[in-house]
């Protein structure tokens, strides 16, 4: 019996972007060819949806109506969301083990694993299994 592939977010945190700046040059392109072999490898197996690295500078927006702006996220945080990707996997193990295989956890990176679905938590209160009905 087949099994039907869900999709799931990672997300990536770095813990420290002092830890790239302070590779050699060849530390930092080594750094880059494994992260790019290891995205190539998700694409060919067709996991990869898409993803993207974010940047460091952004806005914070809070409060009733939005009222509350401020520049952030903040880089000084212990972590900040550097990128993410959306990836295919058979289950929330298999997207782990996807995750455990990021070559840039030995440099401090930390990986959220989230699946992706149809609702959030305010359409769950109203009984629905997705956004509309």
């Amino acid at each position: 019996m087949a099994s039907q592939s869900s999709e799931y977010m990672l997300i990536f945190r770095d813990m420290s972007p002092e830890t790239y700046a302070a590779m050699s040059p060849q530390q930092t392109e080594q750094c880059l060819a494994d992260w790019n072999a290891w995205c190539d490898g998700l694409a060919e197996e067709g996991r990869m949806q898409h993803g993207h690295p974010l940047d460091s500078s952004g806005r914070v927006v809070s409060g009733t109506n939005g009222e509350r702006v401020i520049d952030g996220p903040f880089l000084e945080a212990k972590e900040c969301i550097g990128g993410y990707f959306l990836i295919t996997a058979d289950s929330l193990e298999e997207a782990t083990r996807i995750a455990q295989a990021c070559p840039n956890l030995k440099n401090g990176m930390v990986v959220e694993v989230r699946p992706v679905v149809a609702a959030c938590h305010l359409a769950h209160t109203l009984g629905r299994t997705t956004m509309r009905e």
